[in-house]
């Protein structure tokens, strides 16, 4: 099992004292599956990715990625993790407006040292941006920026995709036309996925579905 989540628990303060967002998440993922992660706003579905991306702290629990315990990780730890082992893809690009759109797509792979110039090159194709390359962020428009996000995130080959509302910034049928490729991509390449989506038809094209509600899965 690549993934595995156990009593997962994390509060946060608030102006009553502490307010439980996750109350005991068991979870686990295999190699190449897909996850549709879906719930109310506020339900924790952005929280539990965090967790398993590394970018936050479990209260109590157990996140096992590979066999190795996230949980019990520093800060350096999680970021070599993150670097080399999971691709997170935000509702917002977050591309590096300084760079072009070939050095967006080789930035985590070069961090992680798996850059390989032709698969970088075959990805861009793939999602069509090989027109793009020497285009900076702003010139591209919002579907074509979430493709590079994507690239980005596939060309460091990790074990684990993390997307958190990946179509959310587009319209209906760009949404459908990222998702289709970024699944086929993800396919080619044997990651997991788990997506947080607030949307029934997309989480309909996952292979599995999981429904968060007051901080437990369903």
């Amino acid at each position: 099992m690549l993934l595995h989540v156990k009593h997962l628990k994390k509060s946060y303060s608030g102006a009553e004292g502490s307010v439980p967002v996750l109350r005991g998440i068991d979870m686990e993922v295999a190699a190449g599956e897909t996850l549709a992660l879906t719930g109310e706003s506020g339900s924790g579905k952005s929280t539990l990715l965090h967790l398993i991306g590394g970018l936050d702290t479990a209260d109590s629990g157990l996140i096992e990625l590979d066999g190795q315990d996230i949980t019990a990780m520093d800060d350096t730890q999680r970021a070599a993790v993150r670097r080399t082992r999971i691709g997170i893809i935000f509702q917002q690009f977050n591309l590096i407006p300084s760079l072009d759109i070939a050095a967006n797509i080789a930035f985590q792979a070069r961090l992680a040292g798996t850059y390989d110039v032709g698969s970088t090159d075959d990805l861009a194709k793939a999602l069509g941006l090989a027109t793009h390359l020497r285009k900076y962020p702003e010139q591209l428009s919002g579907g074509q920026q979430q493709r590079v996000a994507i690239a980005r995130a596939l060309a460091a080959r990790p074990q684990l995709i993390l997307a958190d509302e990946p179509t959310g910034n587009l319209d209906e049928s760009t949404a459908a036309d990222v998702m289709s490729q970024m699944l086929a991509l993800v396919a080619q390449t044997g990651a997991a996925l788990i997506m947080v989506t607030h949307s029934p038809r997309l989480a309909g094209q996952m292979g599995r579905h999981l429904h968060l509600r007051q901080g437990l899965l369903a």
